[in-house]
């Protein structure tokens, strides 16, 4: 036991006692007296109930001296008795022990936890309010007087999540929390041993690790901006020249998502001019050549030009882009590039600038309310169509192929690299490229699209060459390479070959992505 604890017991023990000796000697001093109203031990615990309530009914007195001087000090002891109430109703009010008694009657709903109260969590935290009203929102840390109360409703309590777990008591589902800093699960005290708790866990980070363990799941704030880019504003068929300014942590996840996500035709040779320091991108990505042209423009495939000079002596390339992407880290400097080519400079093609502040006839992009959305940071939709492909390919193919749980990242993100291509594919099937978003009837028509189509050989073919070559540009982009056999630790890969290399299974295992409109489409 802890010594604050056993100093607690011994106190109470104590004043126990002491009471007791005080009825006791009340009684002896009164019943023998002819005129006492109090006679029995009864009596002195009645009259001793009344004093220290301060009711003072008045039917039962002490009339000895000695019975006068316990009245007192029981009336002293009222006092106190009041004050310590009253501080303790003033503390359960102020602490957080009338929030926790709060939450012990909502232990059904779903309840989501943010480390710290912040931009950000706010944010999130209004986004999954919007679609869960039933929500339960805890900010583990006290309120400041200086900060403006959330439009949601929540609860802020300094506590630690093992607290917050402990008093859900593993009724309904388990409790989300959210580390809504770079990397603060790193250093974050309320961190320490979080994955032993029965919760669902997202960190925000920088790095590139996707799991940590079991229940900790990491998200990147930069490639939520990136994914919701493309899927807001997908590639056109008509565009051949994209331009990105600015090749900091948004501009790399911009260029990244471009390399995985953008393939709309077999014959399109996009060129993308990208004005920012590409030696560590390059460095990394060591295997990109085998994909794309670096550094030199291609009329077969597509291209990634990196421009060592500053864009504003590119006049010929700015006025020629079918789309400039402004997306430096700092918003200022971003917004100073989009008024000085405003200004200065001829474009044809639209401007879209990363920004967090609205503007009247500005297209921007990568908002909080646009990034931190459950389905963002949770990618639950993402992550079970990703599933829903691993499991299409696995009765696909004749030989033994993992379960999405035994998967390790790199092939969790290559399924996940699928579902985010399905947009695309919707887009090609429909032949309707003013599609953003997915809805039961365009997937179900699409996905009939398909069924149609594939019966024709070279429709068949022209849709497994189209994912093939998004699959090889996703494996070169984490430098895998051709091998007659597959072996992970080498990062060699027997399909890392021309799609007319092929054998007719390989050929098939293509068609999975293509397969899961039909069963988003059942879902839908």
């Amino acid at each position: 036991m802890k010594r604050r604890n056993k100093i607690s017991l011994y106190m109470t023990m104590a004043f126990l006692v002491l009471y007791i000796g005080l009825l006791i000697l009340l009684y002896l001093s009164e019943h023998s007296d002819s005129n006492a109203t109090i006679r029995t031990f009864s009596d002195a615990f009645w009259y001793s109930l009344v004093t220290l309530t301060t009711v003072g009914y008045g039917d039962v007195t002490p009339v000895t001296p000695l019975g006068h001087a316990i009245g007192i000090i029981f009336l002293l002891f009222s006092a106190g008795m009041i004050m310590t109430v009253l501080g303790a109703v003033i503390s359960f009010v102020s602490s957080e022990g009338l929030p926790l008694l709060m939450l012990r009657f909502q232990r059904k709903k779903d309840w989501y936890y943010f480390a710290d109260y912040s931009v950000e969590s706010n944010t999130l935290a209004e986004n999954i309010y919007k679609e869960d009203p039933d929500a339960v929102i805890i900010y583990g840390e006290e309120k400041d007087s200086q900060m403006e109360y959330p439009d949601h409703p929540c609860l802020f309590i300094s506590a630690s999540p093992a607290k917050i777990v402990a008093c859900k008591k593993n009724v309904g589902t388990k409790c989300k929390v959210f580390f809504m800093k770079e990397n603060d699960i790193g250093v974050n005290i309320r961190a320490v041993d979080i994955y032993r708790l029965p919760v669902e866990v997202y960190a925000r980070t920088t790095n590139g690790k996707d799991h940590l363990s079991g229940n900790i799941r990491f998200f990147h704030s930069y490639d939520c901006c990136a994914r919701q880019y493309w899927r807001s504003r997908p590639l056109c068929s008509h565009e051949t020249m994209i331009v990105i300014i600015g090749f900091g942590n948004y501009g790399r996840c911009i260029l990244e998502r471009a390399i995985m996500t953008n393939v709309v035709s077999v014959d399109q040779h996009v060129a993308y001019h990208i004005f920012g320091d590409p030696n560590g991108f390059l460095a990394m990505h060591r295997s990109l050549h085998k994909t794309f042209s670096i550094n030199e423009s291609s009329e077969t495939i597509d291209s990634l030009l990196f421009h060592d000079r500053p864009w504003e002596e590119h006049h010929k390339i700015l006025e020629q882009a079918d789309r400039i992407i402004i997306c430096d880290d700092v918003e200022q400097d971003g917004w100073n590039v989009y008024w000085r080519l405003e200004r200065y400079y001829k474009t044809r093609g639209h401007i879209d600038l990363h920004s967090n502040r609205r503007a009247p006839g500005v297209s921007f992009f990568g908002t909080n309310k646009e990034i931190y959305t459950p389905d963002q940071i949770m990618r639950t939709s993402l992550d079970k169509a990703a599933i829903t492909i691993n499991e299409i390919f696995r009765r696909s193919v004749s030989y033994p192929t993992l379960s999405w749980e035994e998967l390790d990242d790199l092939h969790r993100e290559s399924k996940i690299a699928a579902a985010d291509h399905l947009l695309m594919k919707i887009r090609i099937l429909l032949k309707d490229e003013k599609i953003t978003g997915f809805t039961a009837d365009t997937v179900e028509q699409a996905y009939k699209r398909y069924c149609e189509t594939k019966k024709i050989p070279a429709m068949q073919d022209m849709y497994r060459r189209l994912d093939h070559m998004r699959w090889l540009r996703f494996y070169s982009f984490y430098n895998w390479s051709y091998g007659p056999v597959r072996d992970d630790t080498a990062r060699q890969h027997p399909m890392l070959c021309p799609y007319g290399d092929l054998t007719p299974e390989q050929k098939r295992e293509r068609d999975a992505a293509w397969e899961l409109l039909g069963s988003i489409s059942v879902e839908l």
